[in-house]
C-alpha cells in the first residue's frame, strides 16, 4: 500500500508532520479530513518517478481546472467570488475543514458558474492542493490580494478570520457601488426624458407649427424664428452632430485607455469642483481599507503596500503612492511618505500618523475607512442633488423659452390679424 508523508493542521492551529498508509491519495485526504486535520501538503514516498508523475498529474489537473481552459458561458467570474467565500465562512464555521466545505459546495450549490468553480476547485484539493493555491489558478475570480489573504489564513491557522475579513471588505465595496448606481440612475434618467421630450418637440411638433404660423401670414418674433431655426438645424444636420459626438467619444475613451490619457484625464479630473474631493475620498477610502485587510491578516508590510497600491484607480494618486511606499521601504514612516505627495488630506496624515506613534495602525486605518465611507455617502447625496436640479433647472428653461416663442408668435399673429 503506497505510503504518503503529510503536512497538516489540527483543530487548535498546531502543525503536524507524519506518514499514512492509503490506498490513494484521495483516500490519504479523506482519512486526514475525518480527523479534523487541514492538510497543507501531501506527498507519496514511493521514489522520484512516481513524485515526478504526481507533480505532472497534478499540473495538468491545475491547468484543466483554470478559467482559460474550461470557457464557455458557464464559466465563472469576479461575480462568483463573493457568494463562494460567503458559502465557504458558513460552513467552516460550523466546523468542517476548507476542504469538506469545498466539496459539499460541488455537490451542493445550483447556480452554473458557481458550481463550475466550486468543481474545480475540489478537484485540486482533492490531489492535494491548498485553497491558496487552487484559488489562484482562477486569476479572473480572485484577485492577487484575495489568494494572498487566504494563503496567509492558511499558514497562521486563522482561515475563518481571514475570510469574514475578506467578506466585511468585499461587501462594503459592492455596498459603495451599488449607492454611487443608485445616485445617479434618477440624473441619468431625468437626462433621457428630457432629450426624449426635447426631440419630439423638435422633429414632431415644431414642423407642425411652423408650417400653421407660416399659412397665417405675419412676422414671426425672435424668440419663434431662434426656435424654428433651431428645430431645421437639428432636422438637417443632427444626424452629422450624432455622429460628430459619437466619434469624439470613441476616441476619447480609446485614448483614456492608454496609459498617457489615463494619467491626464485623472489629472484633470482631479481639478474639477466637485468631482476632485470625491476622487481623493475614494483613494483615502480604497487604500485605508484594503492596507488594513491585509495588514490585519498578517501581510508584510512591503507587499501590503504593493498591493494597495494596484488598488487605487487613478493613476496621479496611485503614482504619488507608489512613490510613497518607496520611501517606505527605504526606512521612512508611511504617515511622513505620503505627506511628501501633497495628495492626501492633513487630517488623515495626522491621524495615521498617531495610529503609527502608538502602534495601532490598523485600528487608526479603519476608522479612516469609516470616516471617509460617509464623506463620500454625503458626496453622493450632494452629486444627485446638484445634477437632479441642474437637468430640471435645463429642461425647464427649455420648455419656458418653447411656451414663450409660441405665445408670442400667437400675439405677433393676433395683431397681423387685426
Amino acid at each position: 500500500m503506497p505510503r504518503f508523508t503529510y503536512t497538516a493542521r489540527d483543530r487548535d492551529g498546531k502543525s503536524a508532520a507524519a506518514t499514512l498508509d492509503a490506498p490513494s491519495r484521495k483516500d490519504a485526504l479523506r482519512i486526514l479530513s475525518g480527523r479534523g486535520m487541514q492538510v497543507t501538503g501531501i506527498e507519496e514516498t514511493a521514489g522520484a518517478a512516481a513524485a515526478a508523475a504526481v507533480s505532472s498529474k497534478r499540473a495538468k489537473k491545475e491547468k484543466a481546472s483554470s478559467p482559460a481552459a474550461k470557457g464557455g458561458p458557464a464559466a465563472p467570474g469576479r461575480k462568483e467570488r463573493l457568494p463562494f467565500l460567503e458559502s465557504l465562512h458558513d460552513l467552516t464555521t460550523s466546523g468542517l475543514s476548507a476542504g469538506e466545505a469545498v466539496r459539499l459546495l460541488s455537490a451542493r450549490i445550483k447556480e452554473p458558474k458557481l458550481r463550475a468553480l466550486c468543481t474545480g476547485l475540489w478537484e485540486q484539493i482533492s490531489e492535494g492542493a491548498p485553497l491558496s493555491r487552487a484559488m489562484g489558478n482562477y486569476p479572473v475570480v480572485f484577485d492577487t490580494g484575495t489568494v494572498n489573504l487566504i494563503h496567509a489564513g492558511e499558514a497562521t491557522g486563522s482561515l475563518n478570520d481571514t475570510v469574514a475579513r475578506i467578506i466585511t471588505h468585499l461587501t462594503e465595496q459592492r455596498e459603495l457601488r451599488r449607492q454611487l448606481l443608485t445616485a445617479l440612475a434618477y440624473p441619468v434618467f431625468m437626462v433621457f426624458v428630457a432629450g426624449g421630450v426635447i426631440l419630439f418637440f423638435l422633429f414632431f411638433l415644431l414642423p407642425r407649427l411652423q408650417t400653421l404660423l407660416s399659412s397665417l401670414g405675419g412676422k414671426l418674433p425672435l424668440s419663434t424664428q431662434i426656435l424654428v431655426s433651431a428645430s431645421d438645424l437639428a432636422l438637417h444636420y443632427g444626424i452629422f452632430v450624432l455622429g460628430a459626438a459619437a466619434f469624439a467619444a470613441v476616441s476619447l475613451w480609446r485614448w483614456y485607455a492608454t496609459d498617457p490619457g489615463r494619467a491626464a484625464i485623472d489629472a484633470w479630473l482631479l481639478r474639477l469642483p466637485l468631482v476632485g474631493q470625491f476622487v481623493v475620498a475614494q483613494t483615502v477610502m480604497s487604500f485605508s481599507q484594503t492596507l488594513s485587510v491585509l495588514l490585519e491578516n498578517g501581510i508584510t508590510a512591503a507587499e501590503a503596500l504593493r498591493m494597495t497600491e494596484r488598488q487605487i484607480s487613478n493613476r496621479v494618486h496611485q503614482k504619488a503612492f507608489n512613490e510613497a511606499t518607496a520611501r517606505v521601504l527605504e526606512g521612512e514612516s508611511l504617515s511622513l511618505a505620503l505627506t511628501r505627495t501633497g495628495c492626501f488630506p492633513d487630517l488623515v496624515l495626522d491621524r495615521l500618523s498617531v495610529g503609527e506613534n502608538t502602534g495601532n495602525v490598523v485600528p487608526s486605518l479603519k476608522a479612516i475607512s469609516v470616516t471617509y465611507r460617509k464623506i463620500i455617502s454625503n458626496q453622493l447625496s450632494t452629486f444627485t442633488t446638484v445634477i437632479a436640479s441642474g437637468v430640471l433647472m435645463a429642461v425647464f428653461v427649455f420648455v419656458g423659452f418653447i411656451a414663450f416663442a409660441i405665445v408670442s408668435a400667437v400675439f405677433s399673429v393676433s395683431s397681423s390679424f387685426q
